[in-house]
């Protein structure tokens, strides 16, 4: 371990950098959902499963590229497809995220903090406007088709 790095970046003994530590595993454990209820029960290990979404994402290898050591790619992309829809991956972020705010030290962000006025403040997000048009002019709205609408 490199001098001035904390003890729970050691990522020695692990099979990938991007594996996750049992301390990790322990934080994120309650955030994954349960099978339903009456539903098929999970045969996949959701440790192994998440090991290899982390391998995927952080190394930015091909499907095709997965070690064989992990679980298979079509069963792992379908989790990070269910975990992805059901906000779980969401959930992980922001717990570990606030985990790692609070052992650097760092004050929290607060809810209700907004930009300085003056930092782009006054553009119109969406389309860039032409020289003289001005701020308010928007185009007007393209009307919807409604399903089931005559």
């Amino acid at each position: 371990m490199e001098a001035g790095t904390p003890p729970a970046c050691d990522r020695r003994g692990l099979r990938y950098p991007s594996d996750l530590t049992d301390a990790e595993w322990e934080q994120i454990a309650p955030l994954i959902r349960p099978t339903k209820c009456g539903g098929r029960p999970r045969t996949a290990d959701v440790w192994e499963m998440l090991n290899a979404i982390f391998y995927v994402l952080s190394t930015g290898c091909q499907w095709t590229a997965l070690p064989k050591d992990l679980p298979p790619r079509s069963t792992v992309s379908d989790y990070l497809d269910r975990l992805d829809w059901d906000g779980t991956l969401e959930r992980i972020h922001h717990a570990l995220y606030v985990e790692v705010h609070e052992q650097a030290g760092r004050r929290w962000p607060q809810a209700g903090c907004r930009r300085k006025a003056g930092a782009g403040a006054d553009r119109i997000p969406g389309p860039r406007r032409r020289r003289g048009q001005p701020v308010d002019a928007r185009p007007a709205a393209r009307p919807r088709h409604r399903p089931g609408a005559g």
